[in-house]
């Protein structure tokens, strides 16, 4: 227990002591954090009090006296310093902030210059693109540049060619002297004056009136007989008179005696031209030596074949033919004997013909007894009663007989010629019995396309031959009728004509081109740069095709060659003015221009899109590639609206592959002196008219140099895409009007007439020009091959050119036109009143498609529904994926 307890006493002294240290010494940790700092600061106070104000130490100095203290000195320089570096700092940020600034702007000019460039560059590659381009038609030409060959004139006493064997020899190669008749001639041609012939007296003045008149408007004839190719020696038609004409001794002194005629009458062509069935073959025993004979009748003793011509007779001398009397040509039903014929195969014919009559399986009507009938030469069947009475018969037939003579010497005859004229003038098919005729040109025109040509024999069979033709094949015999009697023999200046060129064909001379309309410009000038409207011009990132900044280049030139020619004769001459012909209407004058811009690129006419080939660079595979590089004309009539017109000039800035605008200015009165016409980049020829006429807006000016023809009006609203994707139909469909306005034509059952309809359908029939693409070469026709009749109608009402344009190209191309978009109007609203908003307009209209109608002889227009729209003009796709999409 004392163990214990002594060790508890013992032991709790050292812990009691262990306490009392530890609480000492908080104690005095406690002083010295807390009171040794007050102490500490009294002290020092008092210093500074002692001191005086002057002495402090630690207290706060005045004018920073506390930097004076050598300890302090440090931090106050470092402040200092640090102060400068910011100052130096913040102008350094002022400054970078500054030339940030220019940065950004060097950075936005170069953006500026970089796209500058770039448009500079495609510039750039466009021209190289165009000079290779060219350089490559060159080089695939390979055609070196040829001087035309120096022509050699004979002498004015030229011996002549040595003498056939026989007058009944002659041809072309042994009687004509190609050396008067280079291919680059030209063909002049002289006429002897009919007044200085010795038997002027005995000539028909109706004849030598209308023989006159047709020589003062042919582009052939010269006055210089020196350089002349061919002479013209009117003989006849011989005027029915108490004293006879000469005799055939003194007529051939009296032809031998001609100025030119050096000894043989070589390049002379004697033209007898017949008014009446029973003309008088006056030549028949004249020896005309080497020279040519041009009449309605021949012998065969007489007729040189491939020498001599079958002409067609003079009818209509000085009149012009009256389409209104000309019927529809729509139907309403509608081996060789050698020696001579027995002398009963007349007789034979009457009675097969009166049979066919008696059996009444038909409506035939025959007539083999006349109270009236015409003079006639020997065999050969008289016309009966007079003119006016046949046509009648004839209007209300769909064929007419046309009978030999029975006289198989007698191989053309006027009395054959004056009933196929008459046929093919009403519209009556031909039917020729006896193969052994010579029809006016046989030569050339091949008549089993218009006319029914079958030797006696078959006058039996000849029922069942007429019954097995369908409308169709009657439909295109007339037609191809009245293309032969329009272009060959309805007037006299055609049969000139004719002659003429069946000559010019023979010897393969190139026909003298047509002429274009030469544009006499009215000088203006030009404002301020125009601007790009945004509604027209926004298209989005769609890129339509470059702006040209070079000059704009033309269409390339047609260029004509011997080869051509010959090759394109038959058709020249044997059809009706198809697609691109080389001879459109009429080998006469070809609607040739000898610089015309027509299809493809101087290769010559072709159909639909015809050209060199290749692709053009700015269009898909699919679309265009007919024509390497190509642009369009606008050509625009307008009328005293200058307004309107600048603003329709304005819209068009900027248009892709526009070459110029031609202005046709319709009013007599010149522009305004102060008027400012805008600055689109691209030329702006206004041209002067000598009459307010509509058919101003489609003459082929020489100012238009491309083939494609965007006619529009001073009012239409067109967007740049539209426009485009017009463009780019067209050149697709190159021989077809393709435009935004459509109309359709109506037959009225109650009137029995068409009528004209512009209300909204699905189905159409032309396209108005007043917003429309058309090839150039219709320009030519509409202006210089479509009946005079049409155009005088256009000038009458001021109104119907687009109809009359349409019916045109209808009746050539026998295709309808091409409408593009949806949009049937294209009028700008606000503008001042058209024409066609005037009651009359619609009247006049329909009477234009009815006499047009009756002007072509059947209605050429064709429906569609077919329309194109631009489903995927707007669409990229990846070049190397493109493919070709056809939507109907």
């Amino acid at each position: 227990m004392q163990r214990n307890g002594g060790g508890a006493g013992a032991g709790g002294q050292p812990w009691v002591l262990r306490r009392v240290r530890l609480t000492w010494l908080s104690f005095m940790l406690f002083f010295i954090l807390v009171f040794f700092p007050l102490i500490a600061h009294y002290y020092l106070t008092t210093i500074d009090e002692a001191g005086g104000p002057e002495k402090h130490i630690f207290g706060p100095r005045p004018g920073g006296e506390l930097c004076e203290v050598k300890h302090v000195q440090d931090l106050c320089r470092i402040r200092e310093s640090v102060s400068e570096e910011l100052l130096q700092l913040e102008a350094k940020r002022q400054e970078l902030n500054g030339e940030i600034s220019r940065l950004n702007m060097r950075i936005e000019a170069c953006k500026r210059s970089i796209d500058s460039a770039k448009q500079d560059l495609l510039q750039l590659k466009n021209v190289i693109s165009q000079t290779e381009h060219s350089y490559k038609e060159l080089m695939a030409q390979n055609q070196p540049k040829l001087s035309l060959p120096v022509r050699l004139l004979p002498d004015k006493e030229d011996p002549g060619l040595p003498p056939p064997k026989s007058a009944r020899s002659c041809r072309l190669r042994s009687c004509f002297d190609y050396a008067r008749c280079p291919l680059t001639s030209g063909f002049p041609v002289y006429v002897y004056d009919t007044a200085s012939y010795p038997w002027a007296d005995f000539i028909d003045p109706l004849v030598k009136q209308a023989f006159a008149a047709s020589v003062k408007s042919n582009i052939y004839i010269t006055d210089n007989p020196s350089i002349a190719c061919l002479y013209l020696v009117l003989v006849g038609e011989l005027q029915e008179s108490s004293s006879p004409p000469p005799p055939p001794s003194e007529l051939e002194k009296q032809l031998k005696a001609l100025p030119y005629w050096r000894s043989d009458g070589h390049n002379h062509v004697l033209v007898h031209f017949s008014r009446m069935s029973m003309t008088q073959n006056f030549l028949y025993n004249v020896s005309t030596g080497r020279a040519a004979v041009a009449q309605s009748t021949f012998l065969e003793q007489q007729y040189r074949e491939g020498f001599d011509l079958v002409v067609s007779p003079l009818v209509h001398a000085l009149s012009e033919p009256n389409f209104l009397e000309v019927p529809p040509q729509v139907p309403t039903f509608e081996e060789e004997m050698e020696g001579d014929p027995p002398a009963d195969y007349d007789d034979r014919i009457i009675g097969t013909l009166k049979a066919v009559q008696d059996s009444h399986l038909d409506q035939v009507l025959v007539e083999f007894t006349c109270k009236n009938p015409r003079p006639s030469l020997p065999t050969e069947w008289a016309l009966c009663g007079e003119r006016e009475d046949r046509l009648e018969v004839l209007k209300v037939s769909t064929f007419g007989l046309v009978i030999a003579p029975g006289d198989g010497q007698l191989v053309a005859s006027a009395g054959c010629g004056m009933r196929l004229f008459e046929a093919l003038e009403v519209g009556t098919i031909p039917v020729v019995l006896g193969d052994h005729s010579r029809l006016p040109y046989h030569q050339l025109i091949r008549w089993s396309e218009a006319a029914i040509i079958v030797p006696k024999p078959r006058v039996t069979e000849l029922h069942f031959l007429l019954r097995s033709l369908s409308d169709n094949d009657m439909l295109a015999m007339r037609r191809q009728g009245r293309f032969l009697w329009e272009t060959y023999f309805s007037t006299s200046e055609n049969v000139l004509n004719t002659l003429l060129a069946c000559i010019r064909t023979s010897i393969q001379v190139p026909a003298a081109p047509i002429k274009e309309e030469p544009a006499h410009e009215i000088p203006h000038k030009a404002g301020k740069l125009a601007g790009t409207d945004a509604n027209l011009a926004d298209n989005g990132d769609l890129d339509l095709g470059p702006v040209e900044t070079e000059p704009p280049y033309a269409s390339p030139r047609f260029l004509r060659n011997f080869t051509y020619t010959a090759s394109e004769t038959y058709r020249a001459w044997n059809r009706a003015p198809g697609p691109f012909h080389l001879f459109p209407h009429t080998p006469l004058d070809p609607v040739l221009p000898s610089e015309a811009k027509f299809l493809g690129s101087g290769t010559g006419f072709r159909p639909i899109g015809g050209g060199t080939g290749g692709s053009g660079k700015e269009f898909q595979a699919a679309l265009g590639g007919n024509v390497p590089r190509e642009q369009f004309t606008v050509v625009m009539l307008t009328y005293e609206r200058e307004e309107v017109l600048m603003n329709s000039l304005e819209r068009l800035n900027g248009l892709p592959y526009l070459n110029k605008v031609v202005v046709v200015w319709n009013s007599p009165k010149p522009p305004s002196d102060d008027l400012l016409w805008p600055d689109i980049g691209l030329p702006i020829v206004v041209v002067r008219t000598e009459k307010n006429s509509l058919n101003n807006r489609f003459l082929p000016w020489d100012v238009v140099e491309t083939e494609a023809i965007l006619s529009i009006d001073d009012d239409a609203h067109l967007r740049h895409d539209e426009i485009m994707f017009g463009f780019r139909v067209w050149r697709e469909a190159r021989d077809r009007i393709v435009g935004f306005p459509g109309r359709y034509h109506a037959w009225d059952v109650n009137h029995q007439s068409w009528l004209y309809n512009s209300n909204y359908s699905c189905e159409l029939s032309m396209v108005l020009t007043g917003a429309a693409f058309f090839h150039k070469y219709y320009a030519y026709l509409y202006s210089y091959v479509m009946p005079q009749a049409i155009r005088d109608m256009v000038d009458e009402y001021i109104n119907c050119e687009d109809i009359a344009m349409n019916f045109l190209v209808s009746h050539i191309t026998r295709k309808p036109p091409i409408k593009v978009t949806s949009r049937w109007t294209f009028r700008c609203p606000g503008c001042p009143q058209a024409l066609s908003h005037d009651d009359s307009h619609f009247h006049e209209r329909h009477k234009c498609i009815n006499f047009f109608v009756k002007v072509y002889g059947y209605m050429p227009l064709l429906y569609t529904q077919f329309r194109v729209d631009s489903v995927l003009f707007k669409t990229r796709l990846p070049h190397d994926k493109t493919k070709c999409f056809k939507f109907i």
